[in-house]
């Protein structure tokens, strides 16, 4: 049986990147199809500190310049298309762009995650300077700082937490007295001498000349405005799966992230889900590069059983 390509990798992410090192370096032609840029997420990021091997830190920019280098040095090809379904006919299966059609025995999904923005005035403009979307990643560039935390749910309340170890003083604002966060968590954060509350409110605007200077808010309830001074800002109020082209293949998980097994392959034989779409990922660029590699070298095998050679 014969295919244009023997992996289609979906997303240019450090996910599927490094699932792309390791089909081209086992003689797999690949085709990378991602519909921004190479490094999803990490490409906005002003300074990554978490990958090992860069004991200086490096720019997200530059990371993501290296891994596609790195991958196209083993004949990963890149091209620029948005995928827009994917289909299949036995063992091949039909990605669909908004460019034309591509086929293949094995497909990665490594679509990545689009954090929820707040569309405030500022925001976009200091992302990277002040505005984060990740703690854990970003939290030790905060140290004796004061920090605004936006959400209410379990990421909001537990990143809260984690930012204690470094900020002097965490504002979590959210828009409604309740919160959909675990009671626990809750408990633990009304308890911690650096956290207060902000109830009923929402960030109207992030402000600041080149860094985050502080951010205004408006009360839900009595409309009153004001404004935080703080460092930084924290948006946590959740993330969207790029998975909604599944829906023709995996119509019950389009939109949301994807069941795998060990191998990170999906209950469909040669369709694998990696990074954040992958269900219980910890979003972080070391394990996105991990979940790659190991689709990759299941796909080595998975292959050959898909072609009728074992």
């Amino acid at each position: 049986m014969a295919y244009e390509r023997d992996v289609i990798v979906i997303g240019g992410g450090p996910a599927g990147l490094g699932a792309a090192l390791y089909t081209g370096r086992a003689l797999m032609s690949t085709l990378v199809l991602e519909r921004i840029g190479a490094g999803g997420q990490i490409a906005e990021a002003y300074e990554v500190d978490n990958y090992l091997g860069f004991a200086d830190g490096i720019t997200g920019p530059e990371l993501s310049e290296r891994m596609e280098e790195h991958a196209g040095r083993f004949g990963a090809e890149l091209r620029r298309e948005q995928v827009l379904d994917i289909t299949a006919d036995g063992a091949l299966k039909r990605v669909i762009t908004d460019s034309g059609e591509y086929g293949a025995p094995i497909v990665i999904v490594a679509s990545g995650a689009s954090h929820r923005k707040l569309g405030v005035p500022g925001e976009k403009e200091l992302s990277g300077r002040g505005v984060s979307y990740c703690a854990t990643c970003d939290g030790m560039f905060f140290r004796d700082k004061k920090v605004v935390v936006v959400g209410g749910g379990d990421a909001a309340m537990t990143d809260c937490i984690f930012l204690t170890r470094f900020a002097s003083q965490i504002k979590l604002v959210h828009r409604r007295q309740g919160f959909r966060a675990r009671a626990v968590h809750v408990e633990e954060a009304r308890n911690h001498e650096k956290i207060g509350f902000v109830l009923d409110t929402v960030v109207t605007e992030v402000y600041g000349h080149g860094k985050v200077e502080g951010v205004r808010i408006r009360n839900v309830k009595t409309d009153e405005e004001g404004r935080l001074d703080c460092d930084g800002v924290f948006v946590l109020i959740g993330q969207e799966p790029n998975t909604a082209f599944l829906k023709t293949l995996l119509p019950h998980y389009a939109g949301h992230v994807v069941p795998t097994d060990m191998n990170m392959e999906t209950e469909v034989k040669g369709l694998y889900a990696v990074g954040d779409v992958r269900k219980g990922s910890y979003r972080q660029v070391a394990t996105a590069v991990s979940d790659g590699v190991v689709a990759a070298m299941h796909a080595e095998r998975r292959i050959k059983t898909l072609m009728g050679d074992g």
